[in-house]
Formats: structure tokens, sequence, C-alpha cells
């Protein structure tokens, strides 16, 4: 607001001053303008009679002479003053028009509605720095799941596509440079209700900066960084970013589970998808000889992991000098020769990884007119392609901003689900597929919701009272419907964490304590129904012991009395 004030009296300077000059030399000389006589003496008009006569007459309202005939010297005076006040009046309206449509002050009036919007804000959510693919996605993720989230970007036409689009709720936007602190701070960071920054832009210089004034001014807020540079990597972990996300290694990582750990591959995919979406058979990468075109950051995260796999890899690559590639063949993959080099008839995959889509696509459909068989991966750099992509319908389809998106989501969802999908990872695949199976019987084939709750007496006030009272609670309690408690919810508990110790799978029978953290997964209505068992201490009490509790004082009392009696 400062800001705005401070830009409107700057810009209206000179018109007030030109304004206020001409109506104080107007206005003065008019009152000393002598008059026609009346009853034999010479009349002058008043300081406020002036100021009134002067004021109607340069805006141009006109109301005539008043409050008596003017002279001839008084009209003379008026004569110039039109001229005078009239311009002058004239040029101000200008200049206000002009102010109007000043792209500087538009920009301060957005920034403090913005600012504005951030304080009324009442509950939970995030900062989205950057509103390209990747941002887009998220938002619209977290949109779905119920979470609030504010928009920083530096580019005003992605602005005006997230205004235009339809989100159950108002998704604040500002244009401004996310770099610079003083956005940061607009953006809420020091909000109370802030939980975490993620900072996607497409510069990973950008994404350090960001994370670096985001840790320096709010130490405790979560922050996620995309890097897909070593450097920046390094530099963002020296200044305790909590998540640095690198889309390549993250994929490289994800093909490998494809090939050797499917269970957990699905798992993985299906904890964090979107919840009420069916569950997708996946498919099962073939192992053998498999031809990479590409050693960029994608190509050598796809080598190393399927190197790890103990799958024989060939590389293609254009310029062998600049990637680092000491044992490639010499080419871009789109030309017959340079496939049939690299023994594409032999193979059992191909990966079409460079950083330009037409040549991936290109590249895949040379290499499946040579070898129909071919399992193809293909990397999709930008989401404009997507009906070209379709039309081919590769095997494996990788496109950053869905991989950056998923991994931000599983880490603001609950931050217990990273860590179980960072623990499900050393799990073996039989672990993984009968956990998949369980949750399968449970909740059925669509995504389920997950959320973690704390025993704690905020978020758990009817099992922390019970539990001061010497009331003995399990997770199988917790497991209970409020309306029957023989019927289970449909819900699956995936991890207890107790004194910062991970229980993958927690037994029914183990006893809650407090601060507990519970990582649940299950359907929109048991997550209501256990919010319900939380929270009312009458139906916690009606799920441990089947005693349904008066909800008065006085029913309380007497309930006391008669079972005292009973006794």
């Amino acid at each position: 607001m400062n800001n705005i004030v401070f830009l409107i009296l700057r810009r209206m300077r000179a018109p007030l001053i030109a304004v206020i000059i001409s109506f104080g030399i107007a206005v003065g000389g008019l009152a000393l303008m002598p008059g026609i006589e009346i009853d034999g003496k010479v009349s002058y008009l008043s300081l406020f009679q002036a100021f009134y006569i002067i004021s109607y007459t340069a805006t141009t309202i006109g109301f005539g002479e008043v409050p008596h005939e003017f002279s001839t010297a008084q009209r003379l005076w008026m004569t110039f003053s039109i001229y005078l006040t009239v311009i002058v009046w004239f040029y101000a309206i200008g200049t206000i028009i002009t102010l109007v449509q000043d792209v500087n002050l538009k920009i301060a009036m957005r920034t403090s509605r913005f600012a504005k919007s951030i304080q009324r804000i009442s509950e939970p959510f995030y900062i989205i720095c950057g509103y390209g693919e990747t941002g887009s996605l998220l938002v619209n993720a977290l949109d779905r799941k119920n979470i609030r989230a504010v928009v920083i970007e530096i580019q005003q036409s992605r602005v005006s596509e997230l205004e235009l689009e339809d989100f159950q709720y108002d998704i604040p936007a500002l244009y401004a440079d996310a770099r610079l602190p003083d956005t940061l701070i607009k953006a809420g960071i020091q909000h109370p209700f802030c939980a975490g920054v993620a900072a996607l832009t497409n510069d990973d210089h950008a994404n350090l900066a960001i994370a670096i004034s985001v840790k320096l001014i709010s130490p405790s807020l979560m922050v996620l960084g995309r890097a897909e540079n070593m450097d920046t990597t390094a530099n963002m972990a020296s200044f305790g970013t909590d998540h640095i996300i690198n889309p390549y290694t993250l994929f490289g990582d994800q093909l490998a589970m494809e090939v050797h750990a499917l269970g957990i591959y699905l798992l993985h995919e299906w904890l964090t998808g979107v919840p009420g979406r069916l569950l997708q058979s996946p498919v099962c990468p073939p192992t053998g000889k498999w031809v990479v075109c590409g050693y960029g950051r994608f190509g050598k995260s796809v080598v190393k992991n399927l190197q790890r796999a103990h799958i024989t890899t060939v590389i293609v690559e254009a310029d062998p000098k600049m990637t680092g590639c000491d044992d490639c063949i010499l080419g871009s993959g789109a030309e017959a020769g340079t496939l049939e080099e690299a023994g594409i008839r032999n193979a059992v995959g191909i990966v079409a990884g460079t950083d330009n889509d037409i040549n991936n696509l290109s590249i895949v459909m040379t290499a499946r007119e040579m070898n129909p068989d071919l399992f193809v991966v293909i990397r999709k750099n930008k989401r404009y392609n997507d009906l070209l992509f379709e039309q081919f319908s590769a095997d494996i389809s990788m496109q950053p901003s869905d991989i950056i998106a998923h991994a931000c989501l599983a880490h603001m969802i609950s931050p217990l689900l990273a860590q179980f999908l960072h623990l499900a990872r050393n799990q073996t695949n039989a672990w993984a597929n009968q956990l998949i199976a369980h949750l399968v019987s449970v909740v059925g084939e669509q995504v389920p919701e997950t959320w973690s709750i704390i025993i704690d007496r905020y978020s758990a006030p009817a099992v922390t009272g019970l539990i001061s009272r010497g009331w003995s609670i399990s997770l199988d309690h917790l497991g209970q419907d409020p309306d029957n408690r023989d019927c289970k919810l449909d819900l699956v508990p995936l991890m207890l964490l107790r004194d910062n110790t991970p229980l993958l799978l927690p037994d029914a029978t183990l006893q809650i304590r407090h601060q507990d953290h519970i990582l649940f997964c299950g359907r929109p209505s048991a997550k209501s129904a256990l919010a319900e068992l939380l929270n009312n201490p009458r139906t916690l009490t009606y799920i441990i012991n089947g005693e349904i509790v008066p909800d008065s004082y006085l029913w309380r009392w007497l309930y006391r009395k008669m079972k005292k009696k009973t006794k």
C-alpha cells in the first residue's frame, strides 16, 4: 500500500502543483477584481465565492454569474481564468488516465491484493515457485486433495492461464521473481500456516536462490527444490534443503524398479496417484540388451540403473565429448545405419532420451521398423506434444514434469508417506506384492487416500484423554466403524513412527502412545470416520468397551449411578 501511495504522489506531483498554482492565481485575481456598484459602493467577491466560481468554471460545469452580474473587469479576468484553469485541469485528468494504465501501478495494486489474500489464509498452504508444466500439475493435484496453494510465476502469461483455470479453491498468484526475498515474504514464508515451499522453475540457479532464501529467513520451513545439475544439488544440500528432486535420477530408479522390483514400483505409483483413479496394470520391461540414445543427464541415469540390474546397454550419442561418453556409437539414433551398428535387431529395448521430442519420436519409429518387438522407453519433454506421443503408444513415456509433481506430492501429502516409500524400496518384491494384495482386498482397485495423524491433544484429543486415564487403545480400535464396532473401516495402517523409529505395517494389537505418528491409507469415508474416533471420547468409548455414554452431564451422572447399583 505504501508503494501505491508513493507511486500516485510521484506521478501526480506536477499536475497537482499546476492545478494548485492556477487555481490560486484565478481565485486571488477574481477576489481582487472590482465588481458592479451596489448601493453606490463597488462590490468585491469573497475568497470563498471566488473559489466556488472558479471551481465550476475550471471543471467546465458552468453555472452562471453569481451572486450577481459581473463587471467588465471580472469578466475579463474570468476569460483569462477559463483558459488557464481548464487547460491545467485537462492536463491533470490526462495524467490520471495515464496513471490508471501505468504498468507499475497495476503491479503494485496486484501485489497489494495478493499480500492481503495471503494474510486471510487460515489453513495450511504450500508456496509453488514456477507455474510451468510441473507447477501446474502440482497445483491441480493439491487442489484435488483439498490442499491450499500459492503461486509465484515470473511470466505474466502463465499467471493469466492460472486465473482461467477452474479450481475449487482460490489460488493466489503473483507475477514476480521468486528469487527475491521480498517476493517470498509477500507470498507467506513467514505466515504461521505456511507448510512449505516448492522451487520448481526450469532454472537450477533460480531454484537454488529460492531454497537459500527460504532457509535463511524461515529455517524450519520445508523446502522442495528441483535440481538437474549435480553442483546445484550439492549447494542445495549444504543449505539444508529438505528434499532435492532430480527427475532423471528418479526415473532411472523407477525404471530399475520396473525391471527387477515391479511390486515396489506399483506400490509407489499407487500411493502417490490421484485418489479415486483405477489401479493401472504396469508394463514389465524385458531383460537383455538395450540401446540407449542420448547420454545426457537422463541417459546417464537410465544406463546406471539398467547396469545395476545387470542389463547390457549400448549407448548412441551425437556429441560424446560434451557428455563424457567414452564408449559409445557416434550418431543421433534417428539414422538406420547408426541403429544397425548398435545392434538394434537383436536388442530387447530402446531408450530415446534426447532433449528434443521430435528426435525421440524419429528414433523410436526408425527402431520399431527395424525391430517390431522392441520395448520402447521414450522421453517426453513438452506437454504440448502429448498428442504425438499418444499416437505412437510407447511402452513407457517419461515426462520430467510428471515425475517431479509425483515426488513433491508424496512429501506434501504427508512426510510419513515419503519416508514409507523410501523404506519400502529396501523391502523385497514379495513383501510389496503381499501389501498390494492386502490393500486391494481392503480398499479395492482405486487409488486410496493417504494421510497421517499425530497422537496428541490437538489432533487426537479423545485418544490422549483416555490414555491419560489409563485406558489401553490399540491400532485395532482405530480401525473399527463408529456406527458398528463389529465392522472394520476400509483403511490400512502403513507405518507407525515412535521416538523417530519407523515401524512398517504395525500389528493391529500394538498399543498406541502419546506422540505416535501413524500413516494410514484407505477410502475417504474411512478417513472421515477415523476423525470421529480421534475427536469424540463418547464414540471411542463405545468402540473400546461397547458402552454408549450419554451426551449431557445430567444423563452421564444418572448413568454412573445406575451402573453402581447394578454392581
